[in-house]
């Protein structure tokens, strides 16, 4: 497949259109459709609630989100906020920089400041936080291709 980048200066922001020339849809054409379309439809904040009062955090704040008593709470590096979604949601509404890495956890892959590997699972620590999250041995594969594929 071939890549091409036309640069037009004349161009306004509005103006700017992305074309596919193919033969046929392919499901490689639909992947690569549909991740188009996604590209605006994910929010850069999240509503969460502590005690009665609401933030609107930065998705790029939040280190992961994580089921607690029928809760989803949303954790940053200091604190953790209730959100009102269930973590299936997050997974559709939030970019790919969110990965889920247990049943009960997504984690922000921009986050991540270090893995510790062991037989049964996998810890991460953030950056500039004492929090750490656990991913299993089912997701392990997974996260790393993710963070292999962040760094090509």
């Amino acid at each position: 497949m071939k890549i091409k980048i036309e640069l037009n200066p004349d161009l306004d922001d509005e103006d700017t259109c992305v074309t596919i020339n193919a033969k046929a849809v392919t499901p490689e054409v639909e992947q690569i459709y549909q991740q188009l379309q996604g590209i605006n439809s994910h929010p850069d904040q999240i509503e969460g609630k502590k005690e009665n009062v609401s933030y609107y955090l930065s998705l790029n704040e939040i280190l992961f989100f994580e089921t607690e008593d029928k809760q989803v709470i949303a954790h940053t590096c200091r604190d953790a906020f209730i959100v009102d979604y269930k973590l299936y949601e997050l997974e559709k509404l939030l970019s790919n920089q969110f990965m889920r890495v247990s049943k009960s956890t997504i984690l922000n892959l921009n986050q991540i400041y270090s893995l510790t590997r062991s037989i049964s699972n996998c810890k991460i620590n953030f950056r500039d936080s004492y929090k750490t999250v656990y991913v299993s041995r089912h997701y392990y594969r997974n996260l790393n291709d993710r963070l292999n594929e962040r760094r090509s």
